[in-house]
């Protein structure tokens, strides 16, 4: 079961540390330009994963950082009509626009996510915050590059180590996706990798390419039949995928991890 957090516990938290989630989205995307605005049910794509975000009891603030470049102007524009807050910053240097970000809003908690998860599990952003809050870690997740499943990925640290990655990180890979300098660098005894309660081997709910969103789609649909579009967990979307496992056919070729793996193939010292 995931872990149910108590008031006591929450007001502890919200009292001792700032937590704000900080989701990545852009327009650029090689794979499918232009994802972030995709109608799923009558949506854009990166307001379900704001308003799935917005769910999660840890969370004070979410902030939503985006590149400066103009053809990412219509999307701040939806994102800030719908009441999200957006820092706009590099697109290549990912890394950095999470820093500058951060650093805008004087937080102690960063929680990443990035806007191409849909079907992000607020249940599963607080039990990877309480793992961080109630224990000495400085990194705590629930993804690596090679999880058999993905869609559903947290990761929380320290600004305080954001900092130190934003000072330090050198190569391609660890400006481009954030946090390979931290998985790198920290002590093991410092960094906490939790397993999902259930899984369900090679699932891949996030979307990356034209199949992965046909694929979310139709998950969304059958949510939407069940009487759970608006309020659905982890565990019903693999109760969906167990009653119909032809559904993961639609995107089985698309490789977890993909583009962590195309950055490293480019990797190149950068700083």
């Amino acid at each position: 079961m995931l872990v149910v957090l108590s008031l006591t516990t929450l007001k502890r938290v919200i009292m001792k540390k700032k937590i704000v989630a900080i989701v990545q989205a852009r327009m650029g995307s090689s794979r499918l330009p232009g994802k972030s605005l995709k109608i799923i049910r009558g949506k854009p794509l990166i307001l379900l994963v704001l308003e799935r975000v917005r769910k999660a009891k840890t969370i004070d603030e979410i902030i939503v950082a985006i590149p400066a470049r103009k053809q990412d102007d219509s999307l701040a524009e939806i994102i800030q009509n719908s009441g999200f807050f957006v820092f706009r910053g590099s697109e290549k240097d990912v890394l950095d626009r999470y820093y500058q970000a951060a650093k805008s809003k004087s937080l102690d908690i960063v929680v990443r996510i990035t806007g191409d998860c849909p079907l992000i599990d607020p249940a599963i952003i607080d039990k990877a915050v309480k793992f961080f809050v109630d224990n000495n870690y400085r990194f705590v997740s629930n993804s690596t590059p090679d999880s058999p499943e993905s869609g559903f990925d947290v990761e929380v640290f320290s600004f305080k180590d954001l900092e130190i990655a934003w000072r330090n990180a050198s190569l391609l890979s660890e400006r481009e996706h954030v946090t390979p300098y931290l998985k790198k660098h920290l002590p093991n005894s410092f960094v906490h990798i939790f397993s999902n309660d259930r899984r369900l081997n090679k699932l891949h709910c996030s979307v990356d390419r034209p199949e992965d969103l046909i694929f979310v789609k139709k998950l969304y649909d059958m949510l939407a039949e069940s009487g759970k579009e608006h309020d659905f967990s982890y565990l019903d979307v693999l109760v969906i995928l167990e009653k119909n496992p032809d559904l993961k056919k639609l995107n089985k070729n698309v490789e977890i991890g993909e583009g962590y793996r195309m950055s490293l193939k480019e990797d190149r010292f950068v700083y």
